[in-house]
């Protein structure tokens, strides 16, 4: 044993990142283990995104990173230096006026409990942007043209937003939300 080892473990890496949340830049020093969900809801107090399963399998944490929709719980915050972070406080921008997903939601009481609310909505808008560039899901005609808005149907609707989960079964709702904006 080193005659200067102390016995405690070395403190994790840290580094220097800048994000812009919601529009606002943010320069913090991060522990490179550090998931985005956690430095959102514990660090930058903006709770909307939701701890469900820690695995990236119910949804509750999407947000929108660079325009795209991701499971905030898997990523390093670290990883997105230089990123732009929207979450479900920052769909309506600087005004007090909702997104309109989120006054679709409101009117076709699209949530019961509303816990996966805020990830369903920013699911939503990602998903409303991935039709328009042109990119298919599973249940895309193979005929569409490749590169071209896809009409969101239904059945695309359903498929698109089947990796948000929702405890108490508000998806016909939900889809009518996302079917009224569109």
């Amino acid at each position: 044993m080193d005659s200067h080892d102390t016995g405690a473990a070395p403190a994790p890496p840290h580094s220097e990142t800048t994000l812009r949340v919601n529009g606002e830049p943010r320069t913090l020093d991060l522990d490179h283990r550090r998931v985005l969900l956690d430095l959102l809801r514990e660090d930058l107090g903006l709770t909307g995104a939701k701890k469900g399963c820690d695995h990236g399998q119910c949804g509750a944490c999407t947000v929108l990173v660079d325009g795209r929709r991701v499971n905030s719980c898997l990523l390093l915050a670290v990883t997105l230096d230089g990123a732009e972070v929207t979450t479900v406080e920052g769909l309506a921008g600087d005004g007090e006026v909702p997104h309109p997903l989120q006054r679709a939601f409101l009117e076709r009481d699209a949530f019961q409990c509303g816990y996966c609310t805020p990830g369903q909505i920013c699911s939503a808008v990602g998903m409303l942007a991935e039709a328009a560039a042109g990119h298919p899901s599973h249940v895309t005609d193979p005929a569409a043209p490749s590169g071209e808005p896809v009409e969101l149907v239904r059945a695309e609707i359903r498929e698109r937003l089947s990796g948000n989960l929702c405890r108490c079964g508000a998806y016909p709702r939900i889809a009518d939300a996302v079917e009224d904006v569109i």
